[in-house]
């Protein structure tokens, strides 16, 4: 006994002495399908991290709804230490700030995005602080654009439509041109399109059009907004990593989001040009009328920060300025 004893206590001073114990997260995406380049790009995360640590951080990848964790839930999740490491497409509800960067028509191209995100950086790492997690960076999708049952060659035409949207900032600009937005989960678009609950959709075509684009003949390329995820981590495990750990995987997270957003950017011209081929119709934007859409927007964009409060107008100017609007 005496030997087993002395054999564990020289163990433990050698583990010590060679520093901290390797880590094994968990880590979850909301997407549930593994050939996306979100899912890929995590893939990728998880093993350049091994890779550059040694085997110190070991990151299980578990995909969207094979954890008991709603969609909505994953920054919260990550926050209480449920998982480590994450996806989160739907952070709005735990980071509301976040959707600034989202509002209609006030970042409209990649240029505009990446001085928008780099002067939002600090809010969202504040904000992300707050929910007991570390933002370490993110990806974004296309342009969010019109898919729909009806032709749509303007925003006139969205009249008297009923449009799924992902979001209220996108539900006010379907309304403000005439349009019904409904709100429904991935999984119930198709049938609500066969029943007529709803008349099109806002996605990409890299996004819910390749999944659903046998329902929508008709594609307008109005750009409406982006939407982005973000990645992170629960802070008390990252903070339990030693420091080059955790260098390591803010420069990997870094590098892999520029990455996944290149990937989605690509794919976007793919499977437009394969939606085409099979029968779609594609409409490009009508330039005349982005002018008064941006005017009516702006108006809105001021209402929404005051109405939310004196952080969301600073934030809003933050991203004004950065981008010149």
């Amino acid at each position: 006994m005496k030997i087993l004893k002395a054999t564990a206590i020289a163990a433990s001073v050698l583990l010590a002495a060679s520093g901290a114990q390797a880590a094994d997260w968990t880590a979850y995406t909301y997407s549930s399908v593994s050939t996306t380049a979100a899912v890929q790009g995590m893939k990728r995360i998880t093993e350049e991290v091994s890779k550059q640590t040694g085997g110190d951080l070991d990151i299980t990848l578990h995909l969207g709804k094979t954890l008991q964790i709603a969609s909505s839930d994953i920054t919260q999740a990550t926050g209480d230490g449920i998982i480590d490491f994450a996806a989160d497409y739907f952070f709005s509800g735990s980071v509301p700030i976040a959707r600034v960067l989202n509002l209609p028509l006030l970042i409209e191209n990649d240029a505009e995005w990446q001085k928008a995100y780099a002067a939002m950086e600090p809010v969202l790492a504040e904000a992300f602080t707050k929910q007991g997690v570390v933002y370490l960076g993110g990806y974004r999708y296309p342009s969010q654009v019109f898919f729909t049952t009806f032709d749509m060659k303007s925003l006139d035409d969205l009249n008297g439509h009923k449009i799924r949207v992902t979001s209220p900032e996108q539900g006010s600009f379907v309304a403000a041109f005439g349009g019904s937005p409904i709100t429904l989960s991935g999984s119930e678009v198709p049938t609500s399109l066969e029943r007529g609950v709803i008349d099109g959709v806002l996605t990409a075509s890299a996004g819910g059009a390749k999944n659903w684009h046998e329902f929508l003949p008709y594609n307008y390329r109005f750009p409406v907004n982006y939407g982005n995820s973000v990645i992170i981590a629960n802070a008390d495990s990252f903070e339990d990593l030693p420091e080059k750990d955790r260098e390591a995987l803010k420069e990997i997270v870094s590098a892999e989001g520029q990455a996944i957003t290149a990937a989605f950017n690509e794919d976007e011209i793919v499977q437009m040009n394969k939606q085409q081929d099979a029968g779609m119709t594609i409409g490009e934007v009508n330039q005349a009328e982005l002018p008064a859409a941006r005017e009516k927007m702006a108006a809105y964009w001021e209402e929404w920060a005051a109405d939310k409060g004196p952080e969301y107008v600073k934030a809003l100017a933050i991203v004004r300025e950065a981008i010149g609007k």
